[in-house]
């Protein structure tokens, strides 16, 4: 029997969760800064959602906005806040580090999957500025990472259709790549039936402001097959 394609949603705050558990999510990628495209969330409410929530809770470890090159104090914040995430316990982490030539740092990566262990971990939407795609999916196998978003290294998955089905064909289900990035209700089905991918990230943002759309949560969820 063939598994229905799953759905995460990025949620910005508690209530997002709650909504995006409500209308149908299977799971939640929780961080702070919408403006930046997501930083580490505040520990506090990480735990008050997790408390509250019966589906998974994934959450990003990103010290700050802008490029994805660290430095060292940075890289040691986010083994500290993978430590203490670990003893809420939450399901997942979300995290992506390259070196200043756009490859995959893959030492600090390595380091962190293994420190997240047994934690699953997504290496996020630097994906989509590393130079060699291929490759960097390759090295991001090897250092243990379950899954990886991306929106096919375009400003979205419409544009980037074509390298995300590439990506499933060759990842070959050895890692999940999960389309996401300007993913909608009303391109999903399209991109589903192109990529075969088996799980999605939206926002499912529609409006002005932080909180997830209920009824877009569950058109998204409706069209997956």
């Amino acid at each position: 029997m063939v598994q229905k394609a799953k759905l995460e949603i990025a949620c910005f705050n508690l209530a997002a969760t709650l909504i995006a558990q409500k209308n149908g999510a299977d799971r939640v990628e929780f961080c702070d800064g919408i403006l930046v495209g997501g930083i580490t969330p505040d520990s506090a409410e990480t735990e008050l959602a997790k408390a509250s929530l019966q589906i998974d809770l994934y959450v990003m470890i990103r010290p700050r906005g802008g490029n994805f090159v660290y430095s060292e104090s940075e890289f040691q914040q986010m083994k500290s806040d993978i430590l203490a995430f670990k003893k809420i316990p939450v399901d997942g982490f979300v995290f992506g580090i390259l070196n200043e030539d756009h490859s995959v740092n893959m030492v600090q990566n390595q380091e962190l999957v293994q420190l997240a262990h047994p934690i699953p971990c997504t290496f996020h939407r630097a994906f989509d500025e590393v130079t060699d795609a291929f490759q960097s999916l390759e090295e991001i196998i090897e250092c243990g990472f379950q899954t990886i978003l991306t929106s096919g290294q375009k400003p979205n998955v419409m544009d980037g259709v074509n390298q995300l089905q590439e990506l499933v064909k060759i990842a070959n289900n050895r890692i999940t790549i999960m389309p996401g990035g300007g993913l909608r209700s009303s391109n999903i089905e399209h991109i589903q039936q192109l990529t075969q991918a088996v799980f999605y990230h939206s926002s499912a943002i529609t409006s002005e402001g932080e909180v997830p759309n209920p009824f877009e949560i569950q058109e998204l969820k409706s069209k997956l097959k």
